[in-house]
């Protein structure tokens, strides 16, 4: 990641700190950081809470994962990685859920969000409580948002692999990256978070989108497949609760005449992905204050349209980018679906999901 700022005048998008709770924004377009901007004590490499944006991580590890050969592909069933459980549960339906499915969220499972979020980060065992959900869609059809799902994704990583999720991602991901860790939390198993409470810091964001942008390639190494990051991007089903669409694990939500790539937690944090622009922006937020989540989002992607994208026209066209150039991701055809999301406070430990 190149290390020089733009002289570009960035005045205009000071008004962004006063959308929600932000407390930083990093913004690279081409080799260049253009942007660079942080309040309430945030630093480049302070770590915090990135919630759910962590599952478009887990994404990227998967398709690591499917590389190096620790799994087949998304068409692989579930039920081997979980045969302690089907043993006491035969379950067949449950059993032909595929890795593609939890990825998409269209495992069919009812979610372990709204009104199960509590319990099941409360349980002996996270794995059996998601599993036990009962099969409310079809497997692959309507999606159903749910931190469960992408949690199994973290149980078959380590299973798979013989590595846990965290010595998975140090080793393929974030090591080779100059990336640090600052906290990941465990289930009662032991098994590291799949999609939630990973700390991570502003500039760890930016350089996962810059490794998204450049189709896996960073700093001349190619460490997801090209092939992986297009198939993440692209649209599989959406969230009636949102106008976006999913692909796996990542969100996507047209901005103006640019496609928007996103991954996002809950409070403020984002890693946005604009590929005709060939730019990527880090956004964090403090996490855990009570507002409305919703309306700062709304806020902040009009933000995006309204001052963001004409500022990342302007510069490119003042540096002359050959944006043309840039390639585009493969856009797959849209399911229209449903995603579920809520706001629990679980006791002492503050899991906290908002409506998405």
């Amino acid at each position: 990641m190149a290390q020089t700022r733009a002289s570009a005048d960035n005045a205009a998008l000071a008004d962004i700190f006063d959308i929600g709770h932000i407390n930083s924004i990093m913004v690279l377009q081409g080799d260049d950081l253009i942007l660079e901007e942080y309040r309430q004590g945030m630093q480049a490499e302070r770590t915090t809470n990135i919630k759910s944006a962590s599952k478009s991580l887990l994404a990227l590890l998967v398709g690591v994962a499917i590389e190096e050969g620790y799994l087949e592909g998304v068409d692989q069933p579930i039920g081997p990685f979980f045969a302690d459980y089907f043993a006491r549960h035969p379950d067949p339906e449950k059993e032909s859920i595929t890795i593609g499915n939890l990825l998409t969220m269209q495992a069919g499972l009812g979610s372990t969000s709204q009104r199960n979020y509590g319990a099941w980060v409360l349980s002996d065992s996270w794995v059996d409580y998601a599993l036990q959900q009962p099969m409310t869609e079809e497997r692959g059809g309507r999606m159903i948002y749910s931190t469960g799902t992408s949690h199994l994704l973290s149980v078959i990583l380590t299973e798979a692999s013989g590595m846990s999720t965290r010595e998975f991602a140090e080793r393929y991901l974030f090591d080779p990256m100059g990336i640090r860790i600052g906290g990941w939390d465990r289930d009662p198993e032991g098994y590291y978070f799949g999609g939630n409470n990973l700390a991570l810091s502003p500039r760890s964001l930016l350089k996962l989108g810059e490794l998204v942008i450049n189709r896996g390639e960073y700093d001349g190494q190619q460490l997801v497949a090209a092939d992986w990051i297009d198939a993440a991007l692209g649209k599989y089903t959406r969230s009636n609760f949102n106008p976006y669409d999913f692909g796996y694990m990542w969100w996507h939500q047209p901005v103006g005449d640019y496609a928007m790539h996103f991954a996002w937690g809950n409070g403020g944090q984002y890693i946005l992905i604009f590929p005709q622009l060939d730019a990527v922006a880090a956004i964090t937020s403090t996490p855990d204050v009570p507002g409305s989540s919703r309306d700062s989002r709304q806020q902040l992607f009009r933000f995006i349209e309204a001052r963001l994208i004409p500022f990342l026209e302007s510069n490119a066209s003042a540096k002359n980018l050959r944006l043309d150039a840039v390639p585009l991701f493969v856009v797959l055809p849209d399911v229209q679906t449903l995603g579920l999301g809520i706001a629990v406070d679980a006791q002492a430990h503050q899991f906290v999901e908002q409506l998405q």
